[in-house]
């Protein structure tokens, strides 16, 4: 693992809320805005921005904590720039704070972390659980 960035750098990404992106469960759709849990997905995207340049040949990252908070909608159509903000790197585990905005609007904010280990002890825990 490449330790290669300062504590408060930054990556961001532009996502466009789509048909995929709605708040919809096995019983149908609920609002016709960006869920929760399309934004989660999104927001955990952010912060691996900065594991794939940190992880070596034969590493991969892999999720260890997300949390969100939803403050407001956004649209089908409309741009979400996600900011996340490295926070710490522990050991093997790195941390970043996110906020996502539509127009300057603040629609969600939270934390993401990762850790970046070796594929082959990945592959063992994977399938020691089959």
């Amino acid at each position: 693992m490449k330790n290669i960035f300062p504590i408060g750098s930054k990556k961001s990404f532009t996502h466009f809320v789509g048909a995929d992106d709605l708040a919809r469960f096995e019983s149908g759709t609920v609002h016709e805005v960006y869920s929760t849990f399309a934004l989660t997905r999104d927001a955990e995207w952010s912060g691996r921005l900065f594991v794939l340049e940190m992880k070596e040949e034969g590493e991969e990252g892999i999720g260890t904590y997300v949390s969100v908070q939803h403050h407001a909608p956004a649209l089908p159509g409309q741009q979400v720039e996600f900011v996340a903000c490295l926070t710490a790197v522990d050991g093997n585990e790195v941390s970043t704070k996110f906020e996502a905005r539509v127009a300057g609007r603040l629609i969600a904010s939270g934390e993401q972390k990762q850790k970046i280990v070796s594929k082959n002890k990945l592959a063992r825990l994977l399938e020691s659980l089959r």
